[in-house]
């Protein structure tokens, strides 16, 4: 039983094409783009983000704002990001609110963007609040 094993795992390895240089390189730039994107994928929808300083900035630029920012501070942005410009120059910035994902079926989520948050209301009549069951972000 052994001997007829080894046999069938030695007809699978003569079946396999033997891998050149070539292609041990283009495998190995595969891996390498699989797993950069793999850890990029959170990011697209992550509440918080980093801006890496450019070399010789002494200050943060924030560019969906054109707004600079001296090392050291935090402020709010026009789109409802909390900002920090750090030490090294590298600006890290998180959302501000968080998004209601559960509340009862007759209401509707509005965002303020003057507050940065989430309403939630009846649908037929605004002015009466709903329960937040569960939200993301912030």
């Amino acid at each position: 039983m052994k001997l007829h094993a080894k046999q069938h795992l030695e007809q699978l390895c003569d079946a396999v094409p033997s891998l050149t240089s070539s292609s041990i390189l283009l495998l190995k730039r595969s891996l390498a783009v699989a797993v950069i994107l793999c850890a990029l994928l959170p990011l697209f929808h992550a509440g918080c983000w980093i801006k890496p300083a450019e070399p010789g900035m002494r200050q943060c630029l924030y560019d969906k704002d054109g707004t600079w920012h001296d090392i050291g501070s935090r402020w709010r942005t026009s789109d409802c990001m909390k900002c920090y410009c750090q030490a090294n120059g590298d600006m890290s910035c998180c959302q501000a609110f968080s998004e209601p994902t559960s509340f009862p079926d007759g209401c509707m989520k509005e965002f303020d963007q003057k507050a940065c948050q989430y309403n939630v209301f009846k649908k037929n009549d605004r002015s009466i609040p709903c329960p937040i069951y569960g939200g993301k972000g912030k």
